[in-house]
């Protein structure tokens, strides 16, 4: 009876084709200095024994842990998972990061850690002291927080910075917000609107900067005024709604909302005054999560690439050398999905 795949160690594969431990270590890690024979009688053992790599050997090499931690906000995660509300972004960071860390053999553990929080440093140094991660990917807040970056650079840990072009270490990512703002806003000027309307996000995060400098790029390139039609928003469902009024009391035809849940606000708050979407107010929302595709009316939307950015976040970490790091911002753009909730401006209007 052949032995089961779950009981083969390093040692067995070591025994088995009669080398050192470090030797089988050293294939598994892909390391130079391997003799071609010694890689080839290695190769045969773990094939013949159904050895499969943890990655407690691969660490036996001692210069990768082949583990990649990925970090989110805390409060508002948790919030979200607790409200129930269809938020997929985890959902998708976890596809992206997940998958490809296994095409190379690595790991990856996420984390939730309070960026507000006056232990942060405490609580990511005991993380990364437990952990000891090749690489970490900070999403927002988390890629702009100086304090966490700082402390990567001082340990000497490679990260990626998701949804932040500040000046500092790491990879820098992002999903061309800007760009994304203006390709929302231009396709309400495309169906007639002149008040369009914008509700930004909370000002910590930079990409809620960046949407607000697309969305008055277009509106001044398209001749058309701005003033009294910014609304602050916080991503909340309330803060949706406060920001949906005031634009709507303004004479807005058309809102741009810098997440799925204020949108869903703007629209619940039209229909609060007597207004009909997509007949009265279109609205464009940003993220693109499975409740704004199965709402009444499906929401037009900027579908981020969450999935694809934190790929390329991790495989930026797995393979690119230390001495190539400082390299110019990757992006990977945002895309325009054209639904229900955009129509062209009301004939009266």
């Amino acid at each position: 009876m052949g032995r089961r795949r779950q009981s083969v160690t390093i040692k067995h594969v070591a025994a088995h084709a009669g080398v050192s431990l470090q030797t089988v270590s050293r294939v598994i890690n892909k390391e130079p200095n391997v003799r071609p024979e010694m890689m080839q009688r290695v190769q045969e053992s773990i094939a013949a024994l159904g050895y499969v790599p943890s990655i407690a050997a691969q660490r036996m090499g001692g210069s990768r842990s082949y583990l990649l931690l990925a970090l989110n906000d805390r409060d508002r995660t948790i919030a979200d998972w607790r409200k129930r509300e269809g938020s997929d972004w985890i959902d998708q960071m976890l596809l992206g990061g997940m998958l490809t860390c296994a095409q190379h053999g690595y790991r990856m553990i996420f984390e939730l850690v309070d960026t507000h929080s006056d232990h942060i440093e405490r609580e990511l140094s005991a993380a990364l002291a437990a952990l000891q991660p090749d690489g970490v990917i900070l999403t927002p807040p988390h890629s702009h927080n100086p304090m966490i970056t700082d402390l990567l650079e001082k340990a000497g840990i490679a990260f990626a910075r998701i949804g932040s072009l500040r000046d500092g270490g790491g990879f820098r990512l992002t999903m061309g917000d800007e760009v994304a703002a203006r390709d929302a806003t231009m396709h309400l000027v495309g169906l007639g609107h002149r008040r369009i309307g914008f509700i930004a996000g909370p000002t910590d995060y930079e990409l809620s900067h960046w949407r607000v400098e697309g969305w008055r790029w277009t509106m001044e390139t398209a001749g058309l005024s701005a003033d009294g039609l910014l609304a602050n928003g916080d991503f909340s469902y309330a803060s949706g709604i406060a920001a949906a009024k005031q634009l709507i009391e303004t004479g807005a035809t058309a809102i741009v909302a810098s997440n799925d849940q204020m949108a869903l606000a703007a629209i619940a708050e039209a229909r609060d005054c007597g207004m009909e979407v997509p007949r009265d107010l279109s609205v464009v929302s940003f993220d693109d999560t499975p409740v704004v595709r199965f709402h009444h009316p499906p929401l037009t939307a900027i579908a981020q690439p969450i999935a694809e950015v934190t790929a390329r976040a991790a495989e930026l970490l797995i393979t690119t050398a230390a001495d190539a790091r400082d390299r110019a911002p990757v992006e990977v753009p945002a895309r325009l999905v054209v639904r229900e909730s955009t129509a062209a401006v009301p004939s009266d209007r």
